[in-house]
């Protein structure tokens, strides 16, 4: 039997990953049970998902919950933030993560996605950062994960997308004003090219995404994860960007 030796950083904390239920959210809410953490994870459609992120967590040895919540919803967006303090007894880590793309040329774009991308990117993200904010005590956390296109734009047809990750940046920063004097600091994590079921390695795009980062290849989804559960536990980073892109912004 392997005894697991590593520090945990985040002994005692308690996180709330929304989008938790696959992708970086999943990669993300399993590496902070392993530095020690409880983990609540928000779902939309994607309920055996986020019940198997759970049981994942649980057998790291963590408490774990799953929150079906649809952040383009103002009331669920905040809502969860408040059942995930309920159900775990409080809360120190916000990741914004949910989040959703719509692609296409501008002058075409339905109004519906642009509410729709606006709502889940920009608002949704404010409301939950606004709602944590009440139950966070000294050393919160709140990490956004924002997009490698908030840098560069690779081509046309990312304007909607771009523009509502880009707004994360001015949050993140001003966030970071706001609440420093209380101990809570806010980042900004942007991935590049990550192997994901939205977005795999094997996908249609996929070499030509490759061929802008500089290291060649698509990113995994750990790597994201690596870097959120590096700022969980800093205090004194906060109102940052950092690209985890494979030097796609070089």
């Amino acid at each position: 039997m392997t005894t697991d030796t590593s520090v945990k950083n985040l002994l005692g904390r308690v996180a709330l990953v929304t989008g938790g239920s696959r992708g970086i959210g999943a990669a993300t809410a399993l590496r902070l049970a392993r530095e020690g953490a409880d983990v609540a994870v928000t779902y939309v459609n994607g309920k055996e998902a986020a019940e198997e992120v759970v049981r994942a967590v649980e057998a790291l040895g963590r408490r774990a919950v799953a929150l079906r919540a649809d952040a383009g919803d103002p009331e669920e967006a905040a809502g969860a933030v408040s059942a995930a303090a309920r159900e775990l007894g409080r809360l120190d880590v916000l990741v914004n993560n949910a989040g959703v793309g719509v692609l296409g040329p501008v002058e075409t774009l339905p109004l519906a996605d642009v509410d729709r991308v606006l709502a889940v990117n920009v608002r949704g993200v404010f409301l939950a950062s606004r709602a944590a904010v009440a139950f966070m005590p000294r050393g919160g956390r709140i990490i956004t994960v924002g997009t490698c296109m908030t840098q560069r734009v690779p081509g046309p047809g990312g304007t909607l997308y771009a523009m509502s990750k880009s707004a994360l940046v001015g949050l993140t920063k001003a966030l970071a004003r706001e609440l420093g004097e209380r101990g809570i600091t806010a980042n900004i994590v942007h991935p590049g090219p990550i192997d994901t079921d939205m977005n795999p390695a094997g996908g249609p795009y996929a070499d030509g995404q490759v061929a802008m980062t500089a290291v060649g290849r698509f990113g995994r989804v750990e790597e994201v994860a690596e870097t959120i559960a590096h700022l969980a536990g800093a205090a004194y980073v906060t109102g940052a960007e950092f690209s985890v892109d494979g030097g796609h912004a070089a």
